[in-house]
């Protein structure tokens, strides 16, 4: 069995990014009419787009119980970036539920939040490692962030169970392409013709070649990283995005999908209010373009970002907001198209199959 899967025929709710906020899922699956096993009345089967963890109240009690559901077959998902870096072992911002090492610079910013026992990392992990990239049907296709045939190709040559280690592959075949263009020392160069730290925000830089080569050699050249984060291109007009001056910026990539099958994604921190604030990184040249909060994307119109922000929920108690004013957990209803809320709001989507308007790259968060 590969990294690409089948997606089961019938009825389809595809739930966008989780992270942590358990309350959220499970009053968007009692919207969505199914238990807690998973099973709903009327045969319907959910799917997940990934990123179940980090930042969020109870990372653990979301990935029980999505992984009891995929255990019991009531229910598909498939891994997003915040997955692989557990499976990686990369702690990054968030995963202070799961790593000792994020735990003191996590807590002023994410606290309360639920910690995984020691005697359930082992197997969770475990399961993750059983989980695809990618699911597909001849009229659906579901990953986290970006389908790209040449990507998927190499993940559909790759056995389940091969996540962790196929991606360190990939990792190291970037890190030795680094070293025989010796991009490294042309940066060394660079830096010496520029010497004010990439961090200090008030020194721009002039585009830098070599910083920009090592950005895209370590977005792009391992395929299972493009696929649970994006695509990224050169950007010739450096910007301060994440703490850094950058040199490639991501790109819409559907604005080039010029496939049939439809294609639902997360990852992208979409705005669920129109002509809201980006709730995660700069956004003001945005992934999204002119487009509204319903719309399907792309060069055919059909491409979905399902990821509506719950993620940024923990911003919002912190600055004494209503959580779930702007921040909010979808699920995207299949073939309906339709929108279903943790509040219970339903909304049709709009523009199927129509060819998308220009969107604008965005600058990476």
């Amino acid at each position: 069995m590969s990294l690409v899967q089948s997606l089961p025929s019938g009825s389809l709710d595809i739930v966008g990014d989780i992270h942590g906020e358990i309350a959220a899922l499970r009053q968007l699956l009692t919207h969505l009419g199914y238990d807690e096993q998973g099973h709903h009345p009327q045969g319907r089967r959910l799917v997940f787009v990934g990123d179940f963890c980090d930042r969020g109240p109870d990372s653990p009690a979301v990935l029980r119980l999505v992984l009891s559901m995929i255990a019991a077959g009531t229910a598909l998902a498939v891994l997003g970036n915040h997955e692989i870096n557990l499976l990686r072992e990369d702690a990054k911002d968030g995963s202070g539920w799961f790593f000792d090492s994020r735990l003191a610079s996590d807590e002023p910013k994410y606290a309360p939040f639920a910690r995984l026992s020691k005697a359930d990392a082992a197997t969770l992990l475990q399961q993750l490692n059983q989980m695809p990239i990618a699911l597909e049907r001849e009229d659906l296709r579901v990953v986290h962030a970006a389908w790209l045939s040449p990507q998927i190709a190499m993940a559909r040559s790759l056995p389940v169970g091969d996540v962790r280690h196929a991606y360190d592959r990939y990792e190291d075949q970037a890190a030795e392409q680094a070293r025989s263009s010796q991009v490294l020392q042309r940066m060394q160069t660079e830096r010496q013709r520029w010497p004010h730290s990439l961090e200090d925000g008030a020194q721009r830089p002039p585009f830098l070649p070599a910083h920009s080569e090592r950005e895209l050699g370590k977005a792009m050249v391992n395929p299972l990283k493009v696929l649970t984060t994006g695509v990224e291109r050169e950007c010739r007009t450096p910007f301060y995005a994440g703490g850094k001056w950058r040199f490639v910026q991501r790109v819409a990539w559907w604005s080039e999908y010029t496939e049939a099958p439809a294609v639902v994604v997360g990852h992208y921190w979409r705005r669920p209010l129109a002509g809201d604030a980006a709730a995660h990184g700069p956004q003001a040249e945005n992934l999204f373009g002119h487009t509204g909060p319903l719309a399907w994307l792309g060069a055919r119109g059909n491409v979905f970002c399902v990821d509506y922000s719950v993620g940024a929920r923990w911003a919002a108690r912190r600055n004494g907001e209503d959580p779930a004013r702007r921040f909010k957990l979808a699920a995207l209803r299949w073939p309906e198209r339709t929108l279903v809320f943790d509040d219970g709001v339903q909304l049709a989507t709009e523009g199927f199959g129509a060819p998308g308007k220009a969107q604008a790259a965005a600058r990476p968060s």
